[in-house]
This record gives structure tokens, C-alpha cells and sequence, in this order.
């Protein structure tokens, strides 16, 4: 496959990114590229123009203070390897370690991952295949060939890092000629919407995502998926909880990856982990509570049914690995 013909444009700032952008509408940002070059040679994105922000040195590193800054170029590899993220922020750092193959994670971004495409088995098809049986709503379409009788594209969210980031309260910054702002990452994605899954405007350039610290948060990151390595999530589960010193949950919170078109929320089910001791028993009724309240969507593979249960299966294995030392037997 090949890649359709399309102007070049490296910028060495995010000033002048920004710039570009605004003045290429239509225009997509590129940096490792291994998510849109891919989808370029399938036609499902034909851009004009691509901007390229290798050369923007202050998009990348990993600054840590308390808290941490991120810069949106950083690779996946640097973040997974990097001492104070996997000491400070370990849940991070596994979930950039989860990510694809070491050779897409050398090269792929934080920003990149951050705002990868939704995905959707028909959608992901080849150009030839998808001309064959026609093309669907996420792609000019007005009808979704998963669910010919609804409304809206139902592609999925397929980040590794936004559950773990949405779970530690971080947020990411934006940078546009208009100006710049700092939205948190519970609200950078939209829910039930495949198309227009991000809040980031069309003419902003992800720049950094912040976490603050983690003030006793403990978190973990657990990812199902056919294979070991290389695959995209059919299943990710961020969880976090604060523990006192009697092992007692005070704070608990829970986003699942792959199961809609944005990370989802699992309040309900953190809010049963609260006020009792990370028991077998909590741990259960959390986790059934999780799968209660999802309904993966069909745009991936596996029966629907198994992925409904793997969900209760991995939050109790993520919960499991948060109980303070001395509450495990």
C-alpha cells in the first residue's frame, strides 16, 4: 500500500505548529506516525498537508517534581523506562510498556497515544474491501455497517495511557493561536461519539500531559488483548485507591479502556471499595459491579459476551494487585 501524495511541513515550535495548523485546515500533526501513516495508506485519512513535530525539542521529556510534565513527544519507550515515572508513577509506565512492540514504541509518541484514532473492525478494513461492501458513518457515511439502525459511530477507544492518566487525576495542555489551556483528561474525550472523540479542537496542538502527585494514590494499569504484544487493547483496566494505615479504602477510582468510545468511568464500582478493607469479598462485588455497568461495543473482535466477562476478570486481577501488603495472604 501506498501512501497517498501530501505536503510536508516540519515546524520547530509549538508556536509555529500552531500556525500551521491554522493556516492548512484539515491539516494532521505527525510525529512517530504509527498509527496515521498506516490509516493514510488504507485511505481512511487522506490529509493535504502533515506537520511535523519531531523537530519541536519542547514537546519532548519528562520533567518530575512532585507531580510530573510530560511532554506530548515523548516517546512510549523513554516514558515506560524513565526512573521517576516507573518509581513515582508505575501505572504509567506499564501501561507505555503495554503499548504495541518495542519497535512502535520507539518511535510512537505520548501525545500520539494520548489521542490515537478509535477503532472499529469494519472501519479498519482495506480500501479495496471497505469500496466493495460500501463505506460507513466514520467515513462519510450515514450508516454505521456494525449498527446499520443507529445514529452514531460506535468506534472504540484504544489509548493504553488515558484510562491510567484519567484515574491519576492528570490533565494535558493545549496550545492554539488563540492562546493556550489546560483541560483534564476526564474531559479530553467524547462519549458516544467514534468520530468526534476528542474535545481538542481540529487547530490545537497537544503539548504536555500533568499528573499531580500521587499524595498515597496507588495504581496499576492491566490490559487484555489476543496476543501478548503488538495488539490493541480489547480490554484495559485502570484502577487506583488510597488505603489508611488500618488497610482501610478511603478513595478508589476505576476506568476501563476498549469498552466505549471514550475511557469509561467506573464510579459505582469504586464507590463500594470505600470505607472496607480490600477483601476477597470487596474485590468481587466490585468488579461485578464493573462488568454490570458495561456493555463493550461490537466494534472489535471476540464475542461480546467474553469481553463482558473479562471485564470482571481483570478489574478483580487489578484490584488484587492494589491491596496493601499486609492485607494479602
Amino acid at each position: 500500500m501506498r501512501l497517498p501524495r501530501f505536503a510536508y511541513l516540519p515546524a520547530s515550535t509549538t508556536a509555529e505548529a500552531a500556525q500551521l495548523l491554522a493556516e492548512h485546515p484539515g491539516a494532521q500533526l505527525v510525529s512517530g506516525g504509527t498509527d496515521l501513516l498506516p490509516k493514510m495508506k488504507r485511505r481512511q485519512l487522506e490529509p493535504k498537508v502533515l506537520i511535523g513535530l519531531r523537530g519541536v525539542s519542547e514537546l519532548h521529556g519528562i520533567h518530575v517534581n512532585g507531580g510530573a510534565t510530560i511532554g506530548a513527544g515523548t516517546r512510549l519507550h523513554e516514558l515506560s523506562s524513565a526512573p521517576d515515572i516507573v518509581h513515582r508513577f508505575p501505572a504509567l509506565a506499564r501501561a507505555a510498556s503495554l503499548v504495541a512492540s518495542p519497535q512502535i514504541r520507539n518511535a510512537g509518541t505520548v501525545g500520539g497515544n494520548l489521542c490515537v484514532d478509535t477503532r472499529c473492525n469494519y472501519y479498519d478494513l482495506s480500501y479495496d474491501r471497505r469500496c466493495a461492501h460500501d463505506f460507513c458513518m466514520k467515513a462519510g457515511s450515514d450508516v454505521c455497517r456494525l449498527a446499520p439502525g443507529g445514529d452514531r459511530c460506535w468506534a472504540v477507544s484504544s489509548t493504553d495511557l488515558a484510562p491510567v492518566a484519567h484515574v491519576l487525576g492528570g490533565s494535558v495542555r493545549l496550545v492554539s493561536t488563540r492562546g493556550e489551556r489546560t483541560l483534564p483528561i476526564a474531559q479530553l474525550y467524547t462519549m458516544d461519539d467514534g468520530i468526534d472523540y476528542l474535545q481538542k479542537q481540529p487547530d490545537e496542538v497537544l503539548t504536555a500531559i500533568m499528573l499531580p502527585p500521587t499524595d498515597g494514590l496507588r495504581a496499576t494499569y492491566v490490559k487484555f488483548r489476543r496476543r501478548g504484544a503488538i495488539d490493541f487493547p480489547l480490554l484495559g483496566v485502570a484502577a487506583a485507591v488510597r488505603t489508611d494505615a488500618a488497610g482501610t479504602c478511603t478513595e478508589a477510582r476505576l476506568v476501563l479502556g476498549a469498552v466505549a468510545t471514550a475511557p469509561l468511568p467506573v464510579p459505582r464500582a469504586g464507590e463500594l471499595l470505600v470505607g472496607a478493607a480490600l477483601t476477597e469479598e470487596a474485590i468481587t462485588a466490585a468488579a461485578e459491579t464493573a462488568m454490570s455497568a458495561t456493555k463493550p461495543m461490537d466494534a472489535l473482535d471476540l464475542p461480546l459476551a467474553y469481553r463482558r466477562r473479562m471485564v470482571k476478570i481483570h478489574v478483580a486481577r487489578a484490584l488484587r494487585e492494589l491491596v496493601p501488603e499486609s492485607g494479602r495472604p
